[in-house]
């Protein structure tokens, strides 16, 4: 099967034939359709997540269809799509996993990461981590639903109750879904670029926002809560000044560059930071639940298998409007 293959840290994808994987006893064997292309790959890319499997095939918003079953496979049959995100296992067993927090599991492993993924024809997963797709979708559109929409989500829900005025930062493919569902549900959000990206901000207000522009102006009114998809340490800063008394700021990425030091009195009035890791099953169930309801719209531009590298490099530039998403077959 055809598969791009990170073999150095640093270098980019090489497109290889490698062996058809083998499903175990509790894995499904997909034919991928479209994944999605995410910051986490470039991190993954760059080496700025240390450790991966090696040689690795990228890719952790698997769209595809079961097209062979491991013995105790018991949750699909062949024919049906399903989407595997992030998060491809968990022990079950650890202190972690037994209080309801797998997302924090002492022994995880990750698509794309510590397993491979769906930069590939053709992909293993475990069958407890992988999620039935809304039929509302069809297979480009629901790729950016199983990482951008469900860390958005989990990142929206740890902001707590108070969050009528929600700022995001980082309006790419986590916030553009994100946006959608709190704009839904009543919120008022007020978007924050890259500067200068007009394109970005023009585009959050197509989608709702009452407010956009750059990320490092002050919005036109104080912030319940703040969510930071963007990779940026200094941000956590400029949202804890833009942040009410009690309001809460969300980091949803998995890295971001070092928050530089401030005076304790932005956090003093009982203001607090947070971070997201990973996501539980009832965060990917809830979401693909309230997607349709909305209905969530994902933003896509769509590229060829083959090129990964250049979704990879757009993504890294800034050039994207929402997601990149690979279509395999």
């Amino acid at each position: 099967m055809r598969a791009m293959v990170l073999e150095i840290p640093g270098t980019p994808l090489k497109l290889l034939e490698v062996p058809r994987p083998t499903p175990g006893p509790d894995q499904v064997l997909l034919q991928v359709h479209t994944c999605g292309v995410c910051r986490t790959d470039l991190h993954i890319l760059d080496g700025e997540l240390q450790h991966p499997k090696l040689p690795l095939i990228l890719g952790h918003q698997i769209v595809g269809t079961v097209v062979a079953m491991g013995n105790n496979v018991d949750r699909f049959n062949p024919g049906e799509r399903v989407g595997v995100p992030w998060l491809g296992y968990t022990d079950g067993s650890c202190f972690y996993c037994q209080r309801g927090q797998e997302n924090l599991c002492e022994n995880p492993r990750f698509t794309g990461y510590t397993i491979d993924g769906g930069f590939a024809e053709y992909t293993t997963a475990d069958q407890r981590y992988c999620f039935p797709l809304p039929e509302d979708y069809n297979d480009i559109d629901a790729a950016p639903l199983l990482c951008a929409g469900m860390i958005g989500y989990r990142t929206y829900r740890l902001a707590g109750e108070h969050k009528e005025r929600l700022g995001i930062y980082g309006f790419g493919a986590a916030g553009h879904i994100t946006a959608q569902i709190a704009i839904h549900q009543g919120q008022r959000v007020f978007a924050f670029t890259r500067p200068g990206d007009t394109q970005a901000q023009d585009f959050a207000r197509r989608l709702g926002a009452v407010w956009a522009g750059d990320s490092t102006k002050a919005p036109p009114e104080k912030l319940d809560a703040a969510l930071i998809f963007a990779p940026v340490g200094s941000l956590v800063v400029d949202a804890l000044r833009a942040t009410v008394k009690g309001g809460t700021v969300v980091s949803g990425g998995i890295h971001m560059s070092d928050i530089p030091s401030f005076p304790y009195r932005l956090l003093w009035d009982e203001r607090q930071i947070r971070s997201v890791a990973n996501l539980t099953r009832q965060d990917g169930e809830e979401f693909l639940a309230i997607a349709p309801q909305v209905p969530v719209k994902t933003d896509v531009t769509p590229y060829p298998l083959e090129e990964a590298n250049q979704a990879l490099e757009d993504l890294r530039n800034g050039q994207l409007q929402g997601a990149a998403v690979l279509v395999v077959d």
